[in-house]
């Protein structure tokens, strides 16, 4: 079983110059398990990426992504407003920095508000940055300042250009990503948490970074951000399956806890599933190109998914389950498919845009 503290190699204090080729390799595994390596030295960067659990940043990298690619397929497609390539990085670079100060606060908040403990299942999976020791409260408290600041002032840049509406898209997400866990709100424990996801990472980053991108916004990319809004509140369903029973024992009433985990496991495999059909809806209602339907090549993966949440989970890992993971089971399943259907959504977005191809759809005109 995992424990909050990092192996030997991750807390040598050494002075010893670290080579540049075994800081990448540190930082590419803590990027893929969400842990200090197990064997190199762990610099200040990667202890800061598993402070922030980067690893799960591809889930925001790619809601921005498909935001901005979304306005250079209306530009190319209808006339829509010209894209502002900076604009449109910048605000991607916003959305992680806020989510990392999302990570953040939810460490700080469930620990000072009594959930976070030596054994409950956030400090079993991975470091917990107060609870292994890395940082004070203090000092986590002051990275989250530090992390918003940086955020408002990318906030008002945009906001500069493009009119006050990005603050409203911003301050928005900031409400989900505080009181999701902070009092007296705390959405999380009110069965809330799951519906303030799938509003930030959809209608809220998609359509915030496609308005930064061209200073407008249109109903219908709100609608296509639902598809992928949904299996990334797979994720956090599949996450918060793994910890009914100990959420249940401190009366932390997510959806998963509410619903009982048979149902809760069946709304995870329809919430990634429905991402398939409202895909194909978005590109028969003419909205996207059909190069978004190569998210088809996710269904191999989707289908072993579905059948991890078709049962119980097991007692212990199975092998070949990476042990430092477990108690996580249904999270980590969710996440590889979110991270394989988003990437192939977001290619063919791009695809969109350099191959364009017109399906001939008579009811489009």
């Amino acid at each position: 079983m995992a424990t909050t503290s990092p192996s030997p190699s991750a807390t040598d204090t050494s002075s010893a110059p670290i080579p540049l080729r075994e800081r990448l390799l540190a930082w590419k595994e803590i990027l893929e398990t969400a842990n200090p390596p197990a064997i190199r030295p762990l610099d200040t960067v990667g202890k800061w990426l598993v402070i922030t659990r980067a690893a799960v940043f591809p889930m925001t990298i790619w809601s921005g992504l498909i935001g901005g690619l979304l306005a250079v397929d209306a530009a190319r497609v209808s006339g829509g407003a010209p894209v502002d390539w900076t604009l449109f990085l910048l605000a991607t670079v916003g959305l992680v920095v806020a989510h990392a100060a999302n990570n953040m606060i939810n460490d700080y908040f469930d620990m000072t508000g009594g959930v976070d403990s030596e054994g409950y299942v956030r400090a079993l999976y991975a470091p917990h940055p107060i609870l292994a020791g890395w940082v004070t409260k203090a000092q986590l408290r002051n990275a989250i300042l530090i992390m918003n600041v940086i955020g408002a002032a990318i906030m008002l840049g945009l906001a500069a250009v493009r009119g006050p509406l990005i603050i409203a898209f911003a301050l928005a997400g900031l409400f989900v990503s505080v009181f999701y866990v902070a009092p007296p709100l705390r959405l999380k424990h009110r069965g809330l948490g799951e519906p303030g996801v799938f509003i930030v990472w959809g209608p809220l980053m998609v359509g915030g970074t496609f308005l930064a991108a061209t200073g407008t916004i249109e109903p219908w990319v709100l609608l296509v951000s639902v598809p992928y809004a949904l299996i990334v509140t797979a994720v956090l369903f599949g996450k918060h399956i793994d910890k009914i029973a100990a959420d249940t024992d401190l009366g932390v009433r997510t959806l998963p806890v509410i619903l009982g985990e048979a149902r809760a496991r069946l709304v995870g495999q329809w919430l990634m599933i429905l991402f398939y059909p409202l895909t194909v809806a978005a590109v028969l209602a003419g909205w996207v190109g059909p190069w978004v339907l190569l998210v088809g090549l996710a269904i191999p993966r989707l289908l072993g998914v579905l059948k991890v949440f078709g049962q119980a989970k097991p007692l212990e890992p199975p092998p070949g389950y990476p042990e430092r993971g477990w108690p996580l089971w249904f999270v980590a399943y969710a996440f590889l498919h979110t991270r394989r259907a988003g990437g192939l959504l977001t290619l063919g977005l791009v695809l969109n845009a350099l191959l364009p191809i017109v399906l001939p759809l008579p009811w489009l005109g």
